[in-house]
């Protein structure tokens, strides 16, 4: 017992006390973009919510969510029924800001859960190590940042996927485990970036027998294909009966929207941004051709309005075969080691290829790299030594959502704190490894987490002091360029580690 304390349950008191407290904070167009969907999904019949425009926050997650919505809006008319109308847009009446930021701390129990059986399951000897995992998480700034401030809610959402994780640890969860992974697609689908790794580890270890590929669980192939195919049926049944299902997936899989966001996700498209605009500069002495109409496009993260001045520009097929491309070597691995640790490090390794060469992506998705890491950043010092620079590039990239003067202290000093605490306490768990560690990525580590300082100073005060409102995208580039550094890093590193292991 006193290898777990603070509990879970102890250190979820107090940062749900705190979330509380901002409730009054900044909200993003996500807060209203959630509040449509309260008011689409409950005041509309279903075979409208997926045609519904007046608000240009159009629904836009799969049927689970959509569902989702309908349960909660059930909850807030009691509250409020203003927020439940459509034409209502931008809605925010207390009582609508009350319900929504408590809907988004409740639902959060699931992660809690999920978080409690990752520990439970783990063995006597990684109790300690999945323990403090497990808190990072909990209380993880970019949850904080995400759902509790700028407002979504990812904590819901990932406590499925860690859920559906752990499922997965034991061979009798595995169906389990496919089941509840497929709920999550339907309601949210960028977990499909995940989906690779399910395939192949469901494949190997409930499907195929363990000593060779050729012996076919027929059974339990026709169980989880059963299984899949009724939690599919259960989401889009009703709009493939009103003969929907084209209209859903417009929705879902909207392609018009350019290579990066308007803020770049740090990525490796950040990066080729960043020396695109370096290469407009040098392009006179180099002599090479510029674009005058990508010069004039500074942000270049505008829905369809990705263009480069000096470097080519990617299309859309590019980045999905660079993705992949860098999937399938952990996959392989994976394929022929099926084990729990290599499943949730190709998880991992999924993620980061789907973030550092997908289509349009945003900030957020960093999550979908970090979580899955934690389960594994303590495993031993090299999984460490992979996760620090992830740590501090992914929470520190998220900074730009909150640009409002009263969460600026809370954005860092609680970033800061975390950083502070669990990189501290990961160093004294982490196991000693078995290879010999990447000294490189060691001293990368410590270089790059000290040029983190200076930075901030420079963007959030400098940077206003000497130019005031101009070159107000500049501050956005060095966050996202240098962000991008760790995430690359972190990423060869844990490739390294993953490979030679």
């Amino acid at each position: 017992m006193a290898d777990q304390y603070p509990t879970l349950l102890q250190c979820m008191v107090p940062a749900t006390a705190l979330k509380v407290l901002l409730w009054p904070a900044y909200k993003s167009t996500d807060f209203e973009v959630h509040r449509n969907w309260l008011a689409i999904t409950h005041s509309l019949p279903l075979r409208e919510w997926y045609y519904e425009k007046t608000s240009e926050w159009t629904l836009d997650y799969p049927p689970f969510f959509a569902y989702f919505e309908w349960l909660l809006s059930q909850t807030a008319q009691l509250g409020d029924r203003g927020m439940l109308v459509v034409q209502n847009r931008n809605y925010d009446s207390w009582q609508t800001v009350q319900f929504q930021r408590a809907t988004v701390i409740l639902t959060e129990l699931v992660l809690v859960y999920a978080l409690h059986l990752f520990v439970k399951s783990s063995s006597p000897n990684s109790k300690k190590q999945a323990h403090a995992a497990a808190l990072s998480i909990l209380l993880s700034p970019g949850l904080l940042i995400i759902d509790h401030i700028h407002f979504q809610y990812n904590g819901f959402l990932y406590g499925i996927l860690i859920l559906s994780i752990v499922l997965a640890r034991k061979p009798s969860g595995l169906f389990a485990s496919g089941l509840v992974f497929a709920a999550l697609l339907c309601l949210k689908h960028i977990y499909l970036y995940l989906a690779p790794a399910y395939f192949v580890y469901l494949l190997r270890a409930y499907c195929l027998g363990p000593r060779s590929v050729f012996d076919v669980k027929l059974a339990n192939c026709v169980k989880l294909g059963v299984g899949i195919i009724a939690v599919a049926g259960l989401a889009f049944g009703p709009f493939v009966y009103y003969g929907q299902v084209q209209q859903v997936f417009s929705r879902l899989f909207p392609f018009s929207r350019g290579l990066c966001h308007a803020y770049w996700a740090p990525n490796i498209w950040a990066l080729y941004s960043f020396s695109d605009r370096v290469l407009i500069y040098a392009a006179p002495y180099l002599k090479l051709p510029v674009s005058s109409d990508a010069v004039n496009s500074v942000t270049r993260g505008l829905v369809g309005d990705t263009s480069f001045a000096v470097l080519p520009d990617i299309s859309p097929r590019t980045t999905f075969v660079l993705t992949l491309a860098a999937q399938i070597p952990a996959l392989t691995k994976l394929f022929f080691r099926p084990t729990w640790d290599n499943f949730v490090a190709t998880l991992t390794l999924c993620a980061y290829a789907s973030f550092l060469f997908g289509w349009h992506v945003h900030e957020k998705a960093i999550l979908l790299v970090i979580i899955p890491f934690s389960l594994l950043a303590l495993k031993d010092r090299r999984h460490l030594g992979a996760f620090r620079p992830l740590a501090v590039s992914g929470h520190v990239s998220l900074f730009p959502l909150l640009f409002t003067a009263m969460e600026f202290p809370i954005k860092i000093v609680y970033t800061v704190i975390w950083l502070a605490v669990f990189l501290l306490a990961f160093d004294r768990l982490a196991p000693p490894s078995e290879k010999p560690r990447v000294f490189l990525l060691d001293r990368f580590s410590l270089l790059y987490i000290a040029a983190a300082v200076p930075l901030l100073v420079y963007c959030s005060i400098v940077h206003q002091l000497m130019f005031g409102a101009r070159y107000e995208f500049l501050p956005l580039m060095f966050i996202s360029s240098y962000a991008a550094i760790g995430v690359v890093g972190s990423w060869l590193g844990f490739l390294v580690v993953f490979f030679t292991s």
